[in-house]
């Protein structure tokens, strides 16, 4: 079972992507809502896969999603993008494995999630 750090403002979005990760068989090991508690928990969690919303990530830029990187060096890294935001090159160029945009219909989401969960190597 894939293990999956879960950090977005909130709460009926995490749930909802909580929902999505247990239909796929994927456990949520720890959920944050704001920045600083990401790089606090996320290390301790041991992911294999880290969510995070753009909005979250402290300055927008690439030095603290390499922060987080560093913490987490194996987890995969999926930025979660709103509706219509432009930042999705922003999110890739700093350093994010892929990203999903939080306007994507659920089907469009488990898939996006099936292919990044498919590119995690086994333990």
């Amino acid at each position: 079972m894939k293990r999956v750090y879960l950090a977005d403002a909130h709460p009926d979005e995490r749930q909802i992507f909580r929902i999505i990760l247990q239909d796929l068989d994927m456990q949520v090991v720890g959920e944050a809502d704001d920045w600083p508690t990401v790089l606090a928990q996320a290390p301790a969690t041991n992911p294999d896969m880290l969510m995070v919303d753009w909005g979250l990530v402290a300055s927008g830029s690439g030095a603290d999603l390499a922060e987080l990187r560093r913490a987490c060096p194996a987890a995969l890294v999926i930025v979660l993008i709103s509706p219509l935001d432009a930042r999705e090159q922003a999110a890739l160029s700093a350093g994010a494995d892929a990203f999903i945009s939080k306007g994507e219909t659920s089907d469009r989401v488990v898939e996006r999630l099936r292919d990044a969960v498919a590119s995690i190597p086994s333990r």
